[in-house]
């Protein structure tokens, strides 16, 4: 058996490596060039993200591309300390969250896969499919090359192709009324707590910021408003944005404006997006995996997570289970329930970024009273203790990979 894996950034190299292990060889196919591994925004990935990645001999490529980050801590417009939240998994010996850059972890995700001898064909964007005699199926490309395979899995994010093949009437994914920029600004630590996240419920807008171990630190910044058309982004500078970005952090106390003043941008006028309930994920020989089945906003901190959740009980299910259909029928029961919870708490935390005034008294009220209480490392246990391979991650064979 051959998979056709479109898309090469996380979820991809993760669910070929997890086939290899099952059995089944795989080609991917990125519709990007390869990616620079020092462009582009942070995040986090937690432990079950990591304990996923170990399931494929992975682990150790993820940590070795970032930094350990046991924390988010929040902090109003005016600079008082509302509550921490800890991104600790409960089970003893659960590695540490580590924040990254994502290009940076697609990078190094797929140069484990061609290490391991698994195919990438870089500037090969899929742009239709079809089922031929025998339920197998034919991938074209925009370079009009076509491609035979025994599976097709989507795995190219929250704009796929995959998913409109397989049904033509899916959602698209929401524009979550958030644009995101990220930076750097260097040797900027100062005497910032370190293993952090500290995030700024702004005025106007939402601001993170991390000191990595070598003394820097990088942010980033949500802001909302309407959302940004291409023809905008092409017009405007680096320096333009970062004059809006401090205008619109000039109310606030705290280090915005000077972090971003000195700093880099990296990444500028990213649209947000997320993406609900998916009704059909799989259709004959084909289905979709990652932000393409489901996308959190990034306030979940759980996106590529999942994603590398879900490549990993694809394959274990394409290990168990006798039939394509069963196989994917099985990694639909084993992931729906969880990652519509976790899209749905990511698009509550985005609403409340920036509220009107009162709304912003009520949330820091109930941040300072009720969180320390009621938001800890035991309510957010049913996110961070997932394990694969614990008898919740499969519904066949939940043993785990060779």
């Amino acid at each position: 058996m051959h998979a056709l894996i479109a898309g090469g950034g996380i979820a991809g190299p993760v669910a070929a490596m997890a086939l290899r292990q099952a059995g089944i060889e795989a080609t991917i196919f990125e519709s990007h060039v390869p990616v620079d591994g020092d462009v582009g925004s942070y995040f986090t990935v937690t432990a079950n993200g990591l304990e996923a990645l170990r399931e494929v001999g992975a682990r150790d490529v993820a940590t070795g591309a970032g930094f350990v980050t046991r924390r988010n801590v929040l902090w109003n417009h005016a600079g008082r300390r509302l509550a921490t939240l800890p991104l600790n998994s409960t089970i003893p010996s659960s590695p540490a969250a580590h924040t990254m850059k994502r290009s940076r972890l697609a990078r190094a995700l797929q140069e484990e896969a061609a290490r391991r001898g698994i195919p990438i064909e870089f500037g090969r964007r899929l742009i239709d499919a079809r089922v031929i005699a025998g339920g197998r199926v034919v991938a074209a490309f925009e370079d009009g090359a076509e491609v035979t395979g025994d599976l097709l899995i989507g795995a190219e994010g929250v704009h796929s192709n995959v998913r409109r093949i397989i049904d033509a009437e899916a959602p698209s994914g929401r524009y979550v009324g958030l644009t995101n920029f990220g930076g750097f600004t260097r040797g900027a630590a100062g005497d910032i707590e370190p293993e952090a996240w500290h995030l700024i419920f702004g005025r106007r807008a939402f601001f993170g910021y991390q000191v990595t171990p070598a003394g820097d630190v990088v942010w980033f910044a949500n802001v909302p408003r309407p959302k940004i058309e291409p023809s905008e982004r092409e017009a405007t500078t680096a320096t333009a944005w970062k004059r809006q970005l401090v205008d619109a952090f000039a109310p606030d106390d705290g280090p915005a404006v000077e972090l971003i003043e000195a700093g880099e941008l990296e990444l500028a006028a990213d649209n947000t997006h997320d993406l609900g309930h998916v009704p059909t994920w799989h259709r004959g020989p084909m289905v979709i995996i990652g932000d393409a089945a489901h996308a959190p906003a990034p306030t979940s901190g759980q996106g590529a997570s999942m994603a590398i959740e879900d490549a990993v009980v694809l394959a274990q299910a394409l290990r168990s289970e006798p039939t394509v259909p069963g196989a994917f029928a099985a990694y639909e029961r084993a992931r729906r329930e969880r990652v519509e919870k976790i899209v749905a708490w990511g698009a509550r935390g985005s609403s409340s970024k920036t509220p009107g005034r009162l709304g912003r008294v009520a949330r820091d009220l109930m941040m300072r009273l009720f969180f320390p209480l009621f938001v800890n490392e035991k309510s957010l246990a049913w996110m961070y203790d997932y394990r694969i391979g614990s008898g919740e991650a499969t519904a066949g064979d939940a043993s785990r990979a060779a």
